[in-house]
């Protein structure tokens, strides 16, 4: 059977998920989560919550989905550890190799690896296997023949309704970077929704260029289903209870082969971003980025006509009190509106902004449908019986399970019990999610039975039973936590990333393509340290084939994506982790298996510094790669495209990004941070992106921070000496 996963990022939420048919729920706790923003649990709300999901079926997914550095792996292990406890029937982890680590100590714990993973091929998937994790769920972008694979040797779960994060799974830095706070420990300040302008004809006005509309693919879900999709993943822990209640209304009607146009308009009146899209399983379509209109745009209700000085919106839909609406005018938001009353035809808009006929008119927010969603209460079928005998302490059957009380049934004087008295107190069935229905109940003699005693005796039998459909055996954390041994070794090689090689002097050379299919050798062949081909965090498994000649004339893999640890183990070569695997902690250092590995590009100096070894190395100049663009930002405009392989990006504060345009299979692109980077340091290895620089020229002076910063003009330290929160 396939699974409704719903988000729950707060009780009422979680409640209303399961009230409305989910099958399974996942949430964050107060650390730990990649939505820190939400409510978010904590051990004893989670244990609560748990309970009250499996005594009516429903399956609890804990999010502990972060990054997590030196100073946080003992907690967050303890942590997870606590979370089973509570209740999590899986655990959603970010770092396979911490996540490893956690199996190792733990086998009673299930994991699932968090799309933060980026897994969205065979290689990414059979490693989460041998990790010990029992789903994947994948990479929004994940092409639907990589489902089918990927879905044949491991359970997976897919996203079907909700937010598309603009860069790929796990590799975002631009909230970091360019805000301070980092995506990859919960705290994303949502760059991508803010406006900004390309220097392309067609692109140069502001507008919310990185904008994606919200997923939804519908009916399209059949398709997944046929692919051996086992979990579908409503994504919106940010979200009201009336969005999570309609999501899974829709989604079970349409799994459940009905029609469904119902509960579509119920979900776009509850959170509808840019009229959806079906995403990048389906091949991006038209609608895919939602560059006009940020936010919840609603479902469409009719359009204004001004009449005697009011605004009056004609159409069919019957709005009332309470209803709020969002107007649009040639595509673009300018304001927004209440319902002001009735008239013929149509209502009475009330807004502050003066609307002009033939403005658009979106209802945003529709009361009575809110009231509606959340009405609902799913109950768990129980049956009772009973023998209730003078002289005798009661007997009771609740599906199956005996009790009996601890009183004696007296012999009546006036008036003796009887059935409907069972009945009338177990139908009190307090706060437990229970439908009681009744089978037979006798009735021996004329038994006498004080209403308190009976009283308490429900009391305790609906707890017995709620506490044997929700306990479970708790596991210790025995073993001391494994503190890998620090190499005393320091790494003095220096590694460059460049699109061409020639003349870069340098230990190790990275060649990062323009072309993958069109490498040119003499930008490679003649650099004399060790040649590594640059691989891109997401590529799907018929590219990596298409590309495996190419790639094994090289002496190693460079890759941001965890896959690369099995292809390159399949190749043969050496593997260098780039910093897009966040090594930011000893366990998951230890866990690499990696000749090179390029520790995260979020850590200050000091937390790198703890985990410096002899084949670690530190981002240090250059470039930082802030985003990883797997879909075009020009709409697939392909015939009026320039095919510039550079573009500016700018925001609203005049803030420069360069746009890099590269080809796998496709276009593909890569945003680069508003400064280059400065950060020199001794105690590891250094890294030097200069892939849209005069790679040949920045080398020579990596070891001068002077020149550097003269070079550069326009540079920062990163987070070098400051933490990222």
């Amino acid at each position: 059977m396939v699974e409704i996963l719903a988000p729950a990022g707060n009780e009422n939420c979680a409640y209303a998920a399961i009230n409305s048919g989910a099958n399974a729920i996942y949430l964050g706790l107060t650390s730990f989560s990649a939505r820190a923003s939400a409510d978010n649990f904590d051990f004893a709300s989670l244990k609560k919550l748990a309970a009250y999901a499996h005594a009516l079926g429903v399956r609890v997914h804990v999010a502990m989905n972060t990054l997590v550095k030196e100073d946080e792996r003992e907690q967050f292990v303890r942590d997870a550890v606590s979370a089973y406890n509570a209740g999590a029937d899986a655990l959603i982890i970010q770092d396979m190799f911490l996540g490893k680590y956690i199996k190792k100590c733990c086998p009673q714990i299930t994991l699932h690896l968090s799309t933060q993973s980026g897994v969205n091929n065979i290689y990414g998937a059979r490693l989460a296997a041998e990790y010990g994790f029992s789903r994947v769920i994948l990479s929004r972008e994940t092409p639907l023949d990589d489902i089918k694979r990927i879905a044949s040797f491991i359970e997976t779960e897919v996203f079907v309704q909700g937010a598309l994060c603009t860069c790929f799974s796990g590799q975002c830095y631009m909230s970091s970077f360019a805000g301070g706070n980092s995506g990859n420990r919960g705290r994303c300040k949502q760059p991508c929704r803010k406006k900004y302008s390309i220097d392309r004809d067609g692109f140069s006005d502001p507008a919310y260029r990185l904008s994606l509309s919200d997923l939804s693919v519908g009916e399209s879900v059949d398709e997944l289903v046929k692919a051996g999709v086992a979990s579908f993943k409503i994504e919106g822990r940010m979200r009201r209870p009336e969005y999570v209640s309609a999501a899974v209304k829709y989604y079970k009607k349409l799994l459940g082969g009905g029609q469904a146009s119902g509960e579509l308009s119920a979900l776009r009146r509850t959170y509808n971003r840019g009229n959806y899209t079906k995403g990048l399983a389906f091949g991006q379509d038209k609608t895919f980025i939602s560059s006009a209109v940020q936010g919840h745009i609603g479902e469409y209700c009719g359009v204004v006509k001004v009449i005697g000085g009011k605004f009056i919106c004609l159409g069919n839909s019957d709005c009332a009190e309470g209803d709020a609406f969002k107007i649009l005018r040639s595509g673009k938001e300018v304001g927004g509106a209440s319902f002001g009353g009735a008239y013929k035809g149509g209502f009475v808009l009330s807004s502050s902004t003066r609307l002009m006929n033939g403005d658009k008119v979106f209802i945003t927010t529709d009361a009575s449908l809110n009231k509606q969603l959340l009405s609902g209460k799913k109950l768990r079928a129980v049956t009772l019986s009973a023998s209730v005998v003078s002289g005798q302490k009661i007997v009771l059957w609740l599906d199956g399970e005996e009790y009996t009380s601890d009183f004696i049934c007296g012999e009546a004087v006036n008036r003796a019990a009887t059935a409907e008295d069972i009945v009338r107190c177990f139908d009190k069935v307090d706060a437990y999610p229970f439908a009681v229905e009744y089978g037979d109940i006798q009735i021996i003699g004329n038994p006498f039975v004080p209403a308190s005693a009976l009283n308490s005796f429900r009391r305790e039998v609906y707890a017995r039973y709620y506490e044997k459909l929700t306990a479970r055996p708790q596991i210790e954390l025995k073993e001391k936590l494994f503190v890998p041994e620090k190499d005393n070794a320091v790494n003095r090689k220096v590694a460059v990333i460049a699109s061409d090689l020639r003349d870069v002097m340098a230990d190790i050379g990275i060649l990062h393509p323009d072309d993958y299919f069109h490498i040119n050798p003499d930008a490679y062949s003649s650099f004399s340290g060790e040649k590594f081909i640059y691989l891109p965090p997401y590529l799907s498994t018929q590219t990596i084939e298409q590309l495996k000649p190419t790639i094994a004339a090289f002496d190693g893999i460079y890759c941001d994506g965890y896959y690369s640890v099995a292809l390159a183990r399949e190749l043969g070569l050496k593997l260098f982790a780039g910093s897009g695997f966040n090594a930011g902690n000893a366990l998951s250092l230890s866990y690499i298996k990696a000749d090179y590995i390029a520790l995260s590009k979020e850590l200050t100096h000091a937390e790198a510094r703890q985990l410096a070894r002899s084949n670690t190395f530190c981002l240090s100049a250059g470039n930082i790669k802030v985003m990883d663009i797997i879909y075009c930002p020009f709409s697939k405009t392909c015939k009026s495209c320039d095919k510039r392989g550079r573009y500016t990006l700018t925001d609203e504060a005049g803030r420069q990004f360069a746009l890099r345009r590269y080809r796998t299979d496709d276009c593909r692109f890569e945003l680069y941070n508003c400064a280059n980077l400065v950060a020199p340091q001794k105690f590891t290895g250094i890294l030097a992106d200069l892939t849209i620089e005069n790679a040949a020229e920045v080398a020579q002076i990596l070891s001068d921070e002077r020149a550097l910063k003269e070079y550069f003009k326009n540079y920062t330290s990163g987070h070098s000496k400051n933490a990222v929160l």
